[in-house]
Parts: structure tokens; C-alpha cells; sequence
């Protein structure tokens, strides 16, 4: 993955950027991005399926409501940095409404979102996945105890 970042950099003229100065909402954005291919991925390699199946799986695990609650399963295994970023996303004013979850749990999976885009903007794509990983570990756990 960081040969693939370098070669991006490199062929795409990609300016070094001041994460501190980025918008919690670019963080989202960015990291809304990252988090869906790790979902998608997870999903895809998983085994061929049809397309609408693969998709309804998808949507399941990166809809906010589902955000919400794999951070409140990961808010202990941040480090102080992480959650200031957190915090931060989650805090942001994003002008949007939520389509189908509360404004709690957009604004959560919003948080989720921003510390998912600094973490990988930072190149810490390692952290990025052991955290995806452990959330859905914990959110398959904690359905599985209901």
C-alpha cells in the first residue's frame, strides 16, 4: 500500500499537505472513501456473489447507524491523538441531514469517518485496518450476543 501511495504521489504531482490544517468534514470525506474499500474488499474477497447481494451487505455495514456503533466498540482502543480527531469529526457542523439514522449517529459515524481519513492521509493504513477489524469483530460479538 505505501508503494502504491508513492507511486500516486509521484505520478500524480500530490502536494505535501499539513493534516492538523484539513477540515474534520475533508477528513470524512476522505476517510468515507477509505473505510467503504476496506468494507467492499472485506466483502468481495469473501467469495463471487451477486452484485446486488455483495452491494446489500456493503450498505449494511457502511450505513451510519452501523458506523455509530462500531466506533462506541472502538472508543477504548484509541490513542489520545486519535480521539481528538475523532472528536473532532464528530463535532463538526456538516449542513447535511441524515437520511436514515439519528443525528447522534451521524454525527458519530461522521467522527468514525474523520479519524479513518487522517489515519490513512498519515499513511498509517496498517492502523486504519486493525481498527476496522477489531470494530467489526466487536459489532459480530455483540450481535451475536442478542
Amino acid at each position: 500500500m505505501k508503494e502504491l501511495m508513492a507511486y500516486m504521489k509521484t505520478q500524480l504531482e500530490l502536494k505535501d499537505y499539513d493534516l492538523k490544517t484539513y477540515s474534520p468534514l475533508v477528513l470524512a470525506y476522505i476517510g468515507d472513501i477509505f473505510y467503504d474499500l476496506i468494507i467492499k474488499t472485506k466483502i468481495v474477497t469473501n467469495g463471487n456473489a451477486p452484485v446486488n447481494n455483495l452491494h446489500r451487505r456493503c450498505s449494511n455495514l457502511v450505513k451510519a447507524k452501523t458506523q455509530a456503533t462500531i466506533m462506541k466498540y472502538l472508543i477504548e482502543e484509541l490513542t489520545l491523538e486519535e480521539e481528538a480527531v475523532y472528536k473532532r469529526g464528530r463535532n463538526a457542523k456538516s449542513g447535511s441531514n441524515p437520511k436514515s439514522s439519528s443525528v447522534t449517529e451521524y454525527r458519530i459515524a461522521t467522527g468514525l469517518e474523520a479519524l479513518i481519513g487522517y489515519l490513512y492521509l498519515d499513511g498509517q493504513y496498517e492502523r486504519v485496518i486493525d481498527l476496522v477489524r477489531i470494530g467489526l469483530e466487536k459489532l459480530e460479538a455483540g450481535s451475536s450476543n442478542e
